[in-house]
Order: C-alpha cells, then sequence, then structure tokens
C-alpha cells in the first residue's frame, strides 16, 4: 500500500510513463519490495528473542519461544535480501539503489552496534524512514526522469514517524511500568507518555506542514481531502488510547471498521482528486501578496 503514491503521482505529471513494461515492472517490483521487506522482519524477530520474552504477549512468538532454528533464519535473511535486489536489479538502478536502502536501514535498525531502535527518538526516525524509500520504490518502478518533490518524501516521512510514535505510545502505556518496559525496549529508559505524546504532535504537524507546501506547488485540488486526512490521523490517535490496542499490532488494524472506512473514503478522494481538475480552487487559493512580501 504505501508504494501506491509514489506510483500514481508520476503518472498524474507523465502519463506516458504507463507503457507496455509498466506491468512486468510492477509485478516483479511489488514482489522485490516484499522479499527486502520480509528480509527485514527477519532479523527483526531473531535480533529481538530475548526481549519479546519479557513483553506480555509478544513472549508467545516462534521465536521468542525458542522454536526457530535460528541458522536457518539466518540463511533465510540473507536469501531473501539476495533475491530481492537480484528482482529489483531488472527493473531500474534506481529502483535497485532505493531497496538496497531499505533492506539497509534495516540492518541500522535491528543489528548491534548502532541498532537505532534502541536510541530515543532515532527508533521512530530510523524506522518511519522506510515510508518515503518505498514511495520512491513505486516512483522507480514507473520513471526513472522524473525527480519526486522533497516536500512530499518528507511529509511521507513525518506520517510514518506519527504511526510509529503512537504505537510506542500504545506500548508504553499498556505496561505501565517503567523498569518492565524499559527492559522490554530500551528507547523506553528515554520517554514518558508526555515525551511521546509531544513528539506525536511535533511529527503530526510536520507532516501536514510539508504536505501543504508540496499540493500548493504541485496539485492544490488535495486540499480538498484534508478533513479526511485528518479523520484518518484522529482515529488512529484515539486507537493509541485502548488496551491492547491494533495500533502495536498492524495487521490486526483491518478489524476496526471505522478506520478502514476513513481510510478508504480518504484514498478514494486523494486519487480522484489527482486525476481531476477543480479550476475555482487555482483562483480562490492564488497569492493575494507580493511574492515575498516585499513586492521582489
Amino acid at each position: 500500500m504505501f508504494i501506491l503514491p509514489g506510483l500514481l503521482i508520476p503518472l498524474v505529471a507523465d502519463p506516458s510513463a504507463l507503457n507496455g513494461t509498466f506491468a512486468l515492472h510492477f509485478l516483479v517490483g511489488v514482489i522485490a519490495v516484499c522479499l527486502i521487506a520480509s528480509s527485514n522482519y527477519v532479523i527483526n524477530e531473531v535480533l529481538d528473542a530475548p526481549f519479546d520474552r519479557l513483553h506480555p504477549t509478544k513472549k508467545t512468538r516462534p521465536t521468542a519461544a525458542g522454536l526457530v532454528y535460528l541458522p536457518a533464519a539466518y540463511v533465510e535473511w540473507i536469501a531473501l535480501m539476495v533475491i530481492g535486489l537480484g528482482l529489483a536489479s531488472t527493473v531500474s538502478t534506481n529502483f535497485l539503489y532505493v531497496l538496497a536502502a531499505l533492506w539497509g536501514m534495516g540492518c541500522i535498525y535491528n543489528i548491534p552496534p548502532v541498532r537505532s531502535k534502541d536510541l530515543p527518538y532515532l527508533d521512530v526516525l530510523s524506522e518511519a524512514i522506510n515510508n518515503p524509500l518505498r514511495m520512491l520504490a513505486g516512483w522507480y518502478m514507473l520513471t526513472s526522469t522524473l525527480v519526486p518533490p522533497v516536500s512530499l518524501l518528507i511529509s511521507y516521512w513525518m506520517v510514518g514517524c506519527y504511526f510509529m510514535a503512537l504505537k510506542r505510545f500504545s506500548e508504553y502505556r499498556d505496561i505501565n511500568h517503567k523498569e518492565i518496559a524499559s527492559a522490554y525496549r530500551k528507547s523506553f529508559q528515554f520517554y514518558s507518555e508526555h515525551s511521546l505524546l509531544t513528539s506525536i504532535t511535533f511529527y503530526a504537524s510536520t507532516s501536514m506542514l510539508f504536505f501543504g507546501a508540496f499540493l500548493v506547488r504541485y496539485r492544490i485540488e488535495l486540499v480538498l481531502a484534508f478533513p479526511l486526512i485528518a479523520w484518518v490521523m484522529a482515529i488512529y490517535y484515539n486507537m493509541a488510547f485502548e488496551r491492547e490496542s491494533p495500533v502495536q499490532n498492524p495487521e490486526l488494524l483491518y478489524r476496526h471498521k471505522t478506520l478502514m472506512v476513513a481510510v478508504v473514503l480518504c484514498s478514494i478522494a486523494m486519487v480522484t482528486l489527482l486525476f481531476v481538475d477543480v479550476p475555482p480552487l487555482v483562483k480562490i487559493f492564488h497569492p493575494t501578496l507580493p511574492i515575498g512580501l516585499n513586492g521582489h
């Protein structure tokens, strides 16, 4: 899902990019992305196992429970990466570089001595950087000539930070014990509910500020989707306060009907507004002050 915006936006800019090779590149590209993501999840499960044993529910995971043969898991980790990058090389050079970066960030996030997931704020920032990398993966499945807007990439990064920080907040709130939380996740030594909520506010506002910069410059029609975007973010924020929230386990989010309705409506609106022009909006949001506010 996270690669789709990277496909749609360059398609709006250059419809001719949807040529005869796209279907093959898309199919191979999606498989490659899934393989690289799977490789990262393997090493995450293996290296997190000692800490997951301290978590009230994650301790039952196969790796944490000692049911996984670790040498085979390490072979799987490397094999998935090799196959994924091999497939990526058949799509484009830029696509290969992006997936190599995606795999590399998985290593930075999980593997000592860096292991950024143990460092406050860097845990969220380094994990959420996968968002713009996924967008770039979709982008370079379609084109190697157009350059993605920096404002959109930063917005996509920060909204990923927003979701990840809410996951951290929900975990911390559920454990409700500083020592136990810190033993399970080292970054919790430095966090509190207050600091996590403050960071969440920062990520949300930064994301929307940069998204606003993008749409004002490139696609003003998307301003009409703002209420739906805010609705999705508000629902997700509220969910983080629930006990054993699906925010902690994104694979369970599909069960939250209100969130799914909001996501579907927001997605439909944004895709529609990418392709449908609304001329009055250009006039409404036309600059009414001198450029630079000083006349120059």
